[in-house]
């Protein structure tokens, strides 16, 4: 006999997820600190809303461009990557290798203080918070790039090679082969794959904030410092964090689920 297999709702393990936080609260601080502890968090946000709101719209469009140029940057190398060309070919590859192998943090500074160097940013007429969030989209853009391309090499090799010699029996271009008949089927892989590389993205751009990049970590730390308040801001944070993150996997799995339907 034939059973369906029961999707696993993503609510229920988020429910087990807050089920398991509350609790661990609740041994560290007993039920009273508890109740204080969630009327502090209240108060912080009431005062601080506009601090926390405003980080929210730094990271939303750092890491919307940054998935953009990253995208771009991504196509660029992977064709590169696939180039008749050794030598561009190996540069490829080991531009690839230097990004995915050094931290992002590394990557970050490296950028904002050669920038610096380079250019003589008051001279210029830049703020320095626009030239941090520069840097910062400029870094993690390339950073993202390498692992896109990686995305897309991966979803056109999962195309079968039998569809491309289909193609080219047909008497196709290798060009037309890719554009009506590799990449539609390629792009059912990469773009799923791209919407989780967005969410990794959203994460990511936390470490922005070490250059001045007033992104949601960048405000927490002012709110900290305003309210003599460590724990609460940090918690305010990690809700707004999951907020998009889970909300874009949702999206994101009812988009997969279609692309299937389609199949």
């Amino acid at each position: 006999m034939y059973f369906k297999e029961r999707p696993q709702g993503a609510p229920k393990h988020v429910l087990n997820g807050v089920v398991l936080l509350v609790l661990l609260l609740l041994l560290f601080f007993g039920l009273g600190g508890l109740i204080n502890f969630f009327q502090s968090m209240v108060n912080i946000w009431n005062k601080y809303s506009s601090y926390f709101l405003n980080g929210l719209l730094y990271t939303i469009l750092l890491s919307l461009i940054s998935l953009f140029f990253g995208v771009i940057l991504g196509i660029i190398i992977y064709f590169m990557r696939v180039s008749q060309s050794r030598v561009i070919s190996e540069l490829a590859k080991g531009i690839v290798e230097l990004l995915r192998g050094t931290p992002l943090m590394v990557q970050l500074f490296i950028t904002f203080f050669g920038a610096s160097a380079l250019f003589d940013v008051r001279s210029l007429g830049i703020p320095i918070g626009q030239m941090a969030f520069i840097a910062g989209s400029v870094a993690v853009s390339v950073n993202s790039g390498a692992y896109v391309s990686e995305i897309i090499r991966s979803g056109i090799q999962s195309v079968s090679k039998g569809q491309m010699e289909a193609g080219r029996s047909l008497g196709m271009s290798y060009s037309e082969t890719m554009k009506e008949i590799i990449m539609p089927q390629a792009v059912k892989n990469i773009l799923p794959a791209l919407g989780n590389e967005f969410i990794t993205l959203i994460k990511e751009t936390s470490i922005v904030s070490v250059i001045g990049v007033a992104d949601i970590m960048y405000n927490v730390n002012i709110v900290r410092g305003a309210s003599f308040k460590p724990m609460e801001p940090l918690i305010i944070a990690a809700m707004l964090y999951f907020t998009l993150t889970f909300g874009l996997s949702k999206l994101l799995g009812i988009f997969e689920r279609r692309l299937k339907e389609s199949d």
